[in-house]
């Protein structure tokens, strides 16, 4: 798993490079986007909802369900994501979403997707495969960024943006392996306590899975302002089993940022610690992906820490089996 984070800045400028040359038709018309995808191949439409919220003029839903909602009809344009293709969830939705003539467009490697794709002369990305899903999210995010740029819903200068974002990494390189190599020591054998200020939630949740799947641990994550009108009120007794960790960028709205500063003593007083991870870059997609960069090789420094396999999922390839079977 080391040698794919290391070589995210290769997948992020070969995942442009497939952008490049995506073909993309021009639809009728769209009044809403569903991005449907899970796990590793799902993360992307998170981070993607985040980056776009604020300038795209219709509204985005992530869908991570076996079903379509209610709206979805022909002026629904439905992105899939799935990166083996064969996401049992995401086929179901796909093949509804064929049922009701909704407008789709695929990101996959291969498998049913593909097929299916392919069948029914969807527009589609193929994606390279063979790599765990999560270790791919270049691939799919940028997919996803660009056809939403095909589309008219998202500013072509997110590929500039992308480039910014494969110089700085570089540039980090080692500052970032630094950081990440101590966060990881504090945070092992530690429940991880995950937040993030409202602008990059799929930070927080990305780096969530990453914990689970690489890490083998469990955690969880909240996010400001909402944890303020719940969770905050279960920090009333001492847990050091416990380190908070927190993402910040500078589009952090000011009134949620002083929310955290009033709520951090707080987080102090009762957990072993808080970690503060703040972003580097100028764009959102810059500083995002310098989180979600900084969080996956924690993850896999944890696995390191703990001598563990960093790639195996044999409970998931249980859990398939056993479904397989009905």
């Amino acid at each position: 798993m080391k040698a794919l984070v290391e070589s995210f800045t290769e997948q992020l400028k070969a995942a442009k490079n497939i952008a490049s040359k995506a073909v993309i038709s021009k639809s009728g018309s769209i009044q809403n986007i569903i991005v449907t995808g899970l796990g590793g191949s799902g993360i992307g439409g998170t981070i993607l909802n985040e980056l776009v919220n604020d300038s795209c003029s219709v509204p985005i839903m992530i869908n991570k369900d076996y079903f379509l909602p209610a709206f979805a009809n022909a002026n629904t344009l439905l992105i899939v994501s799935s990166y083996s293709g064969n996401t049992e969830e995401t086929v179901q939705v796909m093949n509804e979403a064929i049922s009701r003539k909704v407008q789709i467009v695929c990101v996959t490697s291969g498998g049913k997707v593909l097929e299916l794709a392919k069948q029914h002369q969807f527009d589609f990305i193929e994606i390279p495969g063979g790599n765990p899903p999560r270790s791919c999210i270049g691939y799919s995010l940028v997919q996803l960024i660009q056809i939403l740029i095909a589309k008219g819903f998202a500013d072509k200068k997110l590929m500039a943006d992308l480039d910014k974002s494969i110089d700085l990494l570089t540039k980090e390189k080692e500052n970032i392996k630094t950081e990440a190599t101590q966060i990881a020591k504090k945070l092992n054998g530690q429940l991880a306590v995950i937040y993030s200020l409202g602008t990059c939630e799929g930070v927080s949740v990305r780096f969530r899975q990453q914990i689970n799947e690489n890490s083998k641990a469990l955690c969880w994550h909240h996010v400001f302002p909402e944890m303020n009108h719940n969770e905050l009120v279960g920090w009333t007794t001492e847990n050091k089993n416990l380190t908070v960790v927190t993402f910040h960028t500078s589009f952090d709205y000011k009134r949620t940022q002083k929310r955290y500063e009033v709520c951090k003593p707080i987080f102090q007083k009762f957990a072993k610690e808080v970690i503060d991870i703040k972003a580097k870059g100028d764009s959102k997609l810059e500083q995002f992906i310098y989180l979600i960069h900084i969080g996956d090789w924690i993850s896999c420094y944890i696995a390191d820490i703990r001598g563990i396999d960093a790639v195996e999922v044999n409970v998931i390839n249980h859990l398939k089996q056993e479904l397989s079977k009905f």
